[in-house]
């Protein structure tokens, strides 16, 4: 008779314990405030080794209403590679960064994508996100930065750059979280078998 009554208690706590968790999951909104780094590699080239990285975002209401009304966005990439040394710091070769430009203009109705001196025009933003969530062939790495035979570790991320924006934007930017987009570093290691060639 106890164990009888004891299996349904069981039952009923076990049923409220997985509604309670289903429930907490589906009220918890997704993170629409990041970027998730899908991919990142290393590729040898002429004079070292070029980053091919992809990343997944999407603009919240806030960000693609400020690029609609003419406010410039950011993106930077950062890559740093780092190799772990047991007698001092950790040594770090390489720390570069690259910015580039997410810009509308009313009069034509291009969204435009430009870095350095490059400029890209696209009719939607969906295809001018496209590009920017693609890095691809941006040399990061001189083959005299790295030692044959070493391992290290690479790391990328990229964020919505706040302080590129214009000044009056910047203030209302660090307030509000709706301008916080940003991802977590994704490391993978890089073992140095052969020099670029």
């Amino acid at each position: 008779m106890i164990i009888k009554r004891f299996f349904p208690l069981r039952f009923a706590a076990l049923i409220w314990l997985v509604l309670a968790v289903v429930g907490f999951v589906a009220a918890t909104p997704a993170r629409a405030d990041s970027i998730s780094v899908q991919r990142a590699s290393l590729q040898a080239d002429s004079n070292g080794w070029s980053l091919d990285a992809r990343f997944d975002f999407d603009l919240n209401s806030s960000l693609e209403d400020a690029v609609n009304k003419g406010i410039p966005l950011y993106f930077t990439t950062d890559f740093e590679l780092t190799r772990a040394r047991w007698y001092w710091f950790d040594e770090q070769p390489v720390s570069v960064s690259q910015s580039i430009r997410l810009s509308f203009q009313p009069l034509t109705r291009e969204y435009r994508v430009s870095s350095g001196g490059l400029q890209l025009g696209f009719s939607t933003l969906a295809d001018a996100l496209a590009v920017i969530k693609h890095v691809t062939s941006w040399h990061v790495i001189d083959r005299n930065d790295v030692h044959a035979g070493e391992t290290y570790t690479a790391s990328v991320r990229m964020q919505l750059d706040v302080a590129l924006m214009p000044k009056p934007f910047q203030i209302d930017a660090v307030n509000n979280r709706d301008w916080n987009l940003a991802s977590d570093w994704k490391r993978f290691n890089f073992t140095v078998t052969e020099r670029a060639k």
